[in-house]
């Protein structure tokens, strides 16, 4: 690269890649100090000097102006200062011109190495900028490789890590199948922007949701709530102020088609679509579908519901292991007491 090819290479990186000319420069100039030094030995205090307009390049050593020279390479008598400029007095600090006559071809080696460095720095930033305004958001990839346990996945221009932690049960990570994942995090590195992945955020069901139906992503159809246990169960609650459109129907789908694609992508996780409700006697009964409800008690105060279930509904409001109605109080936000008609009859025969 010679000094042309470089003024011009200057030029095309500020118009194609939005890195200003006096940044590039700038990084030239102290590209070129260290050369200088690194090539002849040189410990003195230099600066270079690169004409924007021609590309011309000098070199000044710069030297403390003393009455009596001590150390040469930092200090130049009164004397010889004067003959570089009437102006210098004791204490100034005077350049003197050292440019070596063969300082041209370190100079273009050195102007190629900071164009090449700025060009990646300015390529990292632009992904980075990109991959960061795509978090919480889902994303289709290839898988590359996997490696002690973490997924690569090649999103398009950088790969995303799925750490073990954000794997999800049942899925199989063979290299060059396809794979969504939801952006957790994109952090910038000096090796360029690190995307950090995930298959067991609630965000992904949300996500999924909103590219699969619609009315979701028109805005008829709100996603109030998300409880998720990743890889064996869901629960969503749906709402829209248009009292002509069922929000729990428009999820489902024609056939149960739109939720069995979401099934489908999430390795058979099962799904409750429930409706929200602002009164929450109704949302906690619904939140714990499949099971039915016959009555609903609400502590505002504890945020706690008591309810009650007919007795052979008991077994499935709680759920395996306790798994519906811990996701029912997830997803309401509410402390969830579970009991069968047999069982609040008897408590209240009881109390009288």
């Amino acid at each position: 690269m010679d000094v042309a090819e470089f003024i011009e290479a200057v030029q095309q990186l500020e118009e194609e890649k939005g890195i200003p000319k006096e940044v590039l420069f700038e990084a030239v100039e102290a590209a070129l100090v260290s050369a200088y030094k690194k090539n002849f030995c040189s410990l003195q205090n230099v600066r270079v000097e690169l004409n924007q307009q021609t590309g011309a390049i000098k070199v000044f050593s710069q030297k403390k102006v003393v009455e009596k020279v001590e150390n040469p390479m930092e200090e130049i008598s009164l004397r010889d200062a004067l003959k570089l400029s009437p102006i210098y007095t004791i204490g100034d600090l005077a350049e003197v011109e050292v440019t070596p006559k063969n300082f041209g071809r370190i100079a273009a080696q050195a102007a190629k190495q900071v164009v090449i460095q700025k060009i990646r720095e300015a390529e990292r930033e632009k992904i980075y900028e990109e991959f960061a305004n795509r978090e919480s958001e889902v994303v289709t990839g290839i898988i590359q490789s996997v490696e002690q346990g973490n997924v690569f996945v090649d999103i398009g221009k950088v790969e995303a890590v799925l750490p073990p932690s954000e794997q999800l049960e049942g899925d199989k990570y063979e290299p060059q199948t396809r794979l969504k994942v939801y952006v957790l995090e994109v952090k910038n590195s000096p090796k360029g922007p690190q995307v950090f992945a995930s298959r067991t955020h609630p965000g992904l069901i949300k996500r999924l949701f909103e590219a699969e139906v619609p009315e979701i992503y028109d805005g008829v159809v709100e996603i109030k709530a998300v409880s998720r246990e990743a890889g064996q169960r869901s629960k969503i609650a749906v709402w829209s102020d248009n009292p002509d459109v069922d929000p729990v129907g428009a999820c489902v789908g024609p056939r149960g088609m739109r939720v069995q694609a979401i099934v489908n992508e999430l390795r058979g996780e099962k799904i409750d679509i429930v409706r929200w409700s602002a009164d929450p006697a109704e949302f906690v009964a619904n939140a714990l579908s499949p099971a039915k409800v016959t009555r609903v008690e609400v502590d505002e105060e504890q945020k706690i519901a008591s309810i009650v279930v007919p007795d052979n509904q008991l077994s499935l409001a709680i759920g395996k292991e306790g798994q519906n109605a811990r996701l029912a109080a997830k997803l309401t936000g509410w402390k969830i007491d579970i009991k069968s008609e047999s069982q609040s009859a008897e408590e209240a025969g009881d109390e009288s």
